[in-house]
C-alpha cells in the first residue's frame, strides 16, 4: 500500500494545459487546423457520395443516404414540422456532420482532439444557431408577434403572467445558447481529459515498476474501453446538438408557443 501512496503523491495528471496548443504558424492553432479540416472531409464526403447518384444505390451512396435521414427525419422533419422542414435541412445536416467529425478527431490516432474541447467553437456555433432561430421566429411572426410567441405561453392567468413572461425570456435568449454550447464542451472536454488520465496513468504505473506494473495493464484496458464509451458518447453529442437546434427553430416558427 505505501508504493501506491508514494506513486499517487509522485503522479502529475493531466490539466487545462492539456488543450492548450502553440500556434502552427502565424495564430492559427492545431484546433483551427482541424475545424478546417472537419469541413473539408464533409464537404468531400457528400460531394462524391452525391456525384453519381443512382435510383439502386450503391454502398457508398447507400450509407450516405442513411446517415442523411438522421437529420432529415428524426431531427428536422420532426421537431420543425412536415410543412417547413425542408429549407431547414441543410443547416441541421451540416451541424450534424461538422460537429459529430470535429468530436470523433479525439479518438483518431496522430489527431487524437476534439475541436469542441475549445470553448470558442461551440459558443461560435450556438450563437449561430441563435441568431438564426431566433430570426426566422421575427420573420415568421414578425418583431412583436415574434416576441409575444416567445414570452407568454397561450392559457397563463394574468395574474403570473409578468413572471412567465421574464422566465420565457430570460430561457429563450440566455439560456438556450449557454446551455447548447455547454453541454457539447464539457462532455468533450471531460471526455478528453479521462482518456488522457488513462494513457497517462498507464505509462506511469508501468515505469514505476515493482508491484505498480500489474495495476498498468488494468488501466490500459480500462482506457481502451472507456474510448469505445467516449465514441459514443461524442456521436450522442452531435446528435442532441443538431436536434435542440431543429428544437429551438420548431420552436421559433411555430403557431403555437
Amino acid at each position: 500500500m505505501g508504493t501506491f501512496v508514494l506513486a499517487a503523491e509522485e503522479f502529475t495528471p493531466p490539466g487545462a494545459g492539456l488543450f492548450e496548443y502553440p500556434p502552427i504558424f502565424g495564430a492559427v492553432t492545431k484546433p483551427m487546423v482541424l475545424a478546417v479540416l472537419s469541413l473539408i472531409i464533409v464537404a468531400a464526403v457528400f460531394t462524391l457520395g452525391t456525384r453519381k447518384l443512382a435510383i439502386v444505390p450503391g454502398k457508398f451512396q447507400f450509407g450516405l443516404e442513411s446517415f442523411y435521414n438522421i437529420p432529415r427525419n428524426t431531427m428536422a422533419r420532426d421537431q420543425i414540422g412536415s410543412d417547413e422542414f425542408k429549407r431547414y435541412i441543410p443547416l441541421i445536416l451540416g451541424l450534424f456532420s461538422f460537429i459529430l467529425v470535429n468530436n470523433i478527431f479525439a479518438i483518431i490516432p496522430f489527431i487524437q482532439f476534439p475541436t469542441m474541447s475549445r470553448i470558442g467553437f461551440p459558443i461560435a456555433l450556438a450563437l449561430f444557431v441563435y441568431v438564426f432561430y431566433h430570426y426566422a421566429g421575427f420573420k415568421k411572426h414578425g418583431f412583436a408577434g415574434y416576441i409575444k410567441h416567445a414570452a407568454l405561453p397561450p392559457g397563463v392567468p394574468v395574474f403570473i403572467a409578468p413572471l412567465i413572461i421574464v422566465i420565457e425570456l430570460v430561457q429563450k435568449f440566455l439560456v438556450q445558447p449557454l446551455s447548447l454550447a455547454l453541454r457539447v464542451f464539457a462532455a468533450m472536454f471531460a471526455g478528453h481529459l479521462i482518456l488522457a488520465l488513462t494513457a497517462v496513468g498507464a505509462f506511469f504505473l508501468f515505469s514505476a515498476g515493482g508491484a505498480l506494473i500489474v495495476a498498468s495493464p488494468v488501466v490500459f484496458v480500462g482506457g481502451i474501453a472507456f474510448t469505445f464509451l467516449e465514441a459514443l458518447i461524442q456521436v450522442i453529442q452531435a446528435y442532441v446538438f443538431a436536434l435542440l437546434a431543429a428544437v429551438f427553430i420548431g420552436a421559433a416558427i411555430s403557431e403555437d408557443h
